[in-house]
């Protein structure tokens, strides 16, 4: 019996975390719930970097009712003064007498110290309550913090033979209204959107997110190798509203860079060329605290990120549609594989439709996956 309540508050506690997505920057998204005498009396999230942890919140609304309490929370509580105070000496200090833990916090500066604190002031510690769907809530948090590179979902919309566009270039639209909404939510949740040079000639995209409640504009990240991009480009002329970087080669012109950051452009210049060192790019872009990139590439920006590992998630949006055509480009190109036995699996696939299209996701198995 105490497993289920476990599990079930655990849960309300993934929920309040899961609604945080897109809000935390690099900090991981937390939910907490205090429980007494079978009566939630507490709840919080983390709800921004530099704010209130999600404890904080739920033992604040929890109140006197704190003491002898059971508290749930989706990430070890923490031990170091960071922005803001350990959470693990509030927990202390308003006396509840059980915690219970989804996951150890992969932040070296925690990992087990919050736990361990705890545990020696005489608070019984449950650890592994919905550890899987925990972690799955903070993939982004955990590859950030122990690589300092960004995780990267790769999203595409294509017919079921595979292409993203017709051969003369024409893509709009592939994929339903419905799905396009879920991509505006998906942009939300990550810290910038990258895409190639070829796109924003073809397309001359806004990149941002346009749901219906205001949100944070995710930042603008281009690959383009000459500074082919049009001065008058969108995410050229509002960027001094939204940020936009440039991802170039030391061949790239200059004087190009400087028409383009008088812009407010951020030119960042990734290996010798004639192609962006893409492996560099990452690290760069990490530098710059860019968490999360949600990749919406052509098919050779996305074949060159798959073929060097630098995908760690795949969403593809499949339409009930064939559009032909031998010069039609693809989801994904890159030089190919001699072998089947060679080809990069999808692991952990999903599958969910989507009135009449259907979205497959899953991990390419040539992925960091935390050995490093």
């Amino acid at each position: 019996m105490e497993l289920m309540n476990d599990q079930h508050y655990m849960r309300l506690a993934l929920q309040l975390a899961a609604a945080a997505h897109g809000q935390t920057d690099i900090n991981p998204v937390v939910g907490c719930v205090v429980v007494k005498d079978g009566r939630i009396v507490g709840t919080g999230a983390h709800l921004r970097r530099g704010g209130p942890h999600a404890e904080v919140h739920a033992l604040n609304m929890a109140g006197i009712e704190a003491e002898g309490s059971t508290v749930y929370v989706t990430l070890e509580p923490c031990s170091h003064h960071g922005r803001t105070p350990p959470c693990a000496e509030r927990l202390i200090a308003d006396k509840v007498s059980r915690v219970v833990v989804a996951t150890i916090d992969p932040n070296p500066l925690v990992a087990g110290k919050g736990v361990a604190i705890l545990r020696e002031h005489g608070i019984e510690v449950v650890i592994g309550i919905l550890e899987h769907e925990a972690r799955s809530l903070n993939l982004i948090f955990e590859k950030y913090m122990l690589t300092g590179l960004p995780y990267v979902t790769m999203k595409t919309a294509c017919s079921l033979d595979g292409k993203i566009a017709t051969s003369d270039g024409h893509s709009k639209w592939i994929s339903n209204e419905a799905s396009r909404q879920l991509v505006h939510t998906m942009r939300h949740q990550h810290k910038a959107i990258m895409v190639g040079i070829e796109t924003v000639l073809a397309d001359n995209p806004s990149l941002n997110t346009r749901l219906i409640v205001p949100s944070i504009q995710p930042i603008r990240v281009i690959v383009d190798s000459k500074l082919r991009i049009p001065i008058d480009a969108t995410v050229v002329s509002t960027a001094s509203e939204n940020h936009t970087i440039i991802l170039t080669t030391e061949l790239a012109s200059v004087q190009r860079q400087t028409e383009l950051e008088d812009m407010g452009v951020r030119i960042i210049r990734c290996g010798e060329g004639p192609h962006v060192n893409l492996q560099h790019a990452m690290h760069k872009l990490g530098e710059l605290e860019i968490s999360s990139i949600l990749l919406e590439g052509g098919g050779t920006l996305n074949g060159a990120m798959l073929e060097k590992g630098l995908i760690d998630q795949m969403i593809l949006f499949y339409a009930p549609l064939f559009i032909g055509g031998k010069t039609a480009p693809g989801a994904v190109a890159f030089e190919g594989l001699s072998s089947i036995s060679d080809a990069v699996q999808l692991e952990g696939m999903s599958l969910q439709q989507i009135e009449n299209n259907f979205c497959v996701s899953g991990y390419p198995s040539n992925r960091w996956k935390g050995e490093e």
